[in-house]
């Protein structure tokens, strides 16, 4: 029989009457002759509770102990959905990041994974069992826990589907696949029904929720065809596919496919650009669209979605820079993107010309083959991916 990857993120299993939804979807897959493994995140804003309450224990606390809390989560949701495919009639059994052989580096809160092995997993599929997976977690070489990032659930689920050799991977969330904006910022967006994973990367690079970047880079290592859909929907409605190698389209928005925006964002500016680089690697601070000029200074955004220490890595970098470095809070990073942007110059002024109109100040833009992007004003963001909306992707 195929095997089918099925990922279900929080708001699908927020409640147990969310959760009985589930079972019966996976039931009906599973009785379809399907092999399913099934990938599950915590349930509703689980995973947010437990790292505010480990912030009211400690301002910074450790990332290993911070592995230990939120791994948790998708370990309570695992038990109750694999509690509720039994319950009718079907076989289950729940297996953690590690039982299921889930292999990491020894980074914790954003480890990656670097191997698969799913005995276990076929094991139990060969015995007609349904498997349920607790998603954004692993284990290192050292055999620590580790957690995977933010979203890790989804790239979870795309490195099982590689290593089982699986027909798809199906992604369900609360909204039926991508759109071209954040449908909670832009009033009525386009559905894109077939998105080409490299666009699809960028887009979650870029600070697009629906797919984490690591599962789409995972995927277009495997040839791993992604669809996203709605939880709540019927089996034969449409969501989105996402493959490597789609035909590309030509359109009046100047290859625009999407605009996407990311909130919580510092940026950073430097006059000695070579220390300032130098002194972001020994803290482990990661470094979006980062710019060194020729006068030697460098601009960067830093994103801090899987930062939780970051005030004591921005401390230890002006330990070593003092005041040859400077951080701007309140930033977001607003971007459009698609295919080919960079091949002619008319995208660029289409871009600044519909952020001055949202009066968006630009702190950096960046430019590239296929996205660009600006640091703004974090208050903003929302006016900035409606101008950039109107301009490039408004039917």
């Amino acid at each position: 029989m195929s095997v089918l990857v099925q990922k279900y993120g929080g708001s699908s299993v927020a409640d147990i009457e969310k959760i009985g939804l589930v079972a019966d979807k996976v039931v009906a897959a599973k009785r379809r002759g399907h092999d399913v493994v099934v990938v599950v995140s915590a349930m509703g804003k689980t995973t947010d509770e437990l790292l505010a309450l480990a912030k009211q224990v400690s301002d910074d606390p450790p990332r290993r102990e911070l592995d230990m809390l939120l791994s948790t989560g998708e370990r309570v949701t695992m038990a109750l959905v694999s509690i509720a495919i039994a319950a009718r009639g079907c076989e289950a059994i729940s297996f953690t990041g590690s039982q299921s052989g889930i292999l990491t580096n020894d980074r914790h809160f954003d480890a990656r994974i670097i191997e698969v092995r799913p005995h276990r997993i076929e094991d139990e599929l060969a015995r007609g069992k349904v498997v349920i997976v607790a998603g954004y977690q692993g284990m290192s070489y050292k055999r620590e826990i580790t957690t995977l990032g933010r979203g890790g659930s989804d790239t979870t689920a795309v490195a099982l589907a590689a290593a089982l050799g699986a027909e798809r991977c199906e992604i369900y969330s609360d909204v039926d696949g991508v759109y071209s904006a954040d449908p909670r910022a832009v009033p009525d967006p386009l559905h894109l029904g077939v998105l080409d994973l490299g666009v699809l990367q960028e887009m979650a690079e870029a600070g697009a929720k629906v797919l984490n970047a690591q599962a789409v880079e995972w995927a277009r290592r495997a040839k791993i065809t992604l669809h996203a859909r709605k939880t709540a929907d019927p089996e034969d409605a449409h969501g989105n596919v996402a493959r490597e190698t789609i035909s590309r389209e030509s359109s009046d928005s100047l290859g625009v496919r999407a605009v996407v925006g990311l909130d919580k964002v510092f940026f950073a500016s430097a006059s000695d650009g070579a220390r300032f680089v130098r002194a972001c690697a020994s803290a482990d601070l990661p470094l979006l669209d980062l710019s060194l000029g020729g006068s030697g200074g460098a601009t960067a955004a830093i994103p801090l979605l899987n930062v939780p220490d970051f005030e004591s890595k921005r401390r230890a970098v002006e330990a070593e820079l003092g005041g040859a470095v400077r951080f701007e809070g309140d930033k977001a990073l607003v971007s459009v993107v698609g295919d080919g942007l960079t091949t002619s110059a008319r995208a660029m002024p289409v871009f600044l010309d519909a952020l001055a109109s949202a009066k968006a100040a630009c702190a950096s833009t960046y430019a590239g083959p296929l996205r660009i992007g600006a640091v703004i004003d974090a208050a903003s963001l929302v006016a900035a991916q409606r101008a950039l909306h109107d301009a490039f992707v408004k039917r």
